[in-house]
């Protein structure tokens, strides 16, 4: 069977992805981005992400063994994306120095990152950075699923009641005990 691109994109695209802008110092020393929906957490010990680009970016020659910051786009954020994607679009966006590169302003969150290491991924370069500094605000991110930027619906009173996993009333309920006392146990 051979798969054609859009059949591939398609497919891809049926699992949605946060939005996220990689951003560096270009070759002058002035902050640059790249729009990016590849972005995963690797590892907890040691902290490490990962971006893919494809090679045809910019990015990717900035990137080579240099810090970079991950700005995870808040819903609101919708301009950022299409300007690092290439298609500027309302204000431009608020730049900041972060702890390892230049950040944005307004991100749901930041993760700042030293180069790791960075592989092959056929058109793609599969940059790993090593997470520095992190940070988080309460906004809900901007999401990317079926070829069309979205965002999250509000949540429905009912939504978790009817699940042993909803948030609010815990797994367990509250007369759930993990443990029984020694004195409860018959020999």
């Amino acid at each position: 069977m051979t798969l054609d691109h859009r059949t591939i994109r398609n497919g891809f695209g049926r699992f949605a992805t946060g939005v996220t802008v990689v951003t560096c110092r270009n070759d002058d020393g002035e902050p640059h981005g790249a729009t990016v929906n590849a972005f995963t957490a690797v590892s907890l010990e040691p902290a490490l992400c990962q971006v893919t680009l494809t090679r045809k970016a910019k990015a990717c020659r900035f990137l080579d063994a240099k810090p970079f910051a991950v700005n995870v786009l808040a819903a609101d954020q919708l301009d950022a994306a299409w300007t690092f994607a290439g298609r500027p679009q309302g204000p431009a966006p608020r730049w900041a120095d972060g702890p390892t590169a230049p950040v944005l302003l307004g991100n749901a969150a930041t993760i700042s990152c030293l180069p790791w290491r960075t592989y092959d991924g056929g058109d793609h370069l599969i940059v790993i950075g090593e997470v520095t500094h992190l940070s988080t605000s309460d906004a809900d991110p901007l999401l990317f699923f079926g070829g069309a930027f979205r965002e999250i619906a509000d949540r429905t009173a009912d939504h978790w009641m009817s699940s042993v996993d909803c948030p609010d009333i815990g797994w367990f309920g509250s007369g759930f005990a993990p443990l029984r006392t020694t004195s409860t146990l018959k020999g």
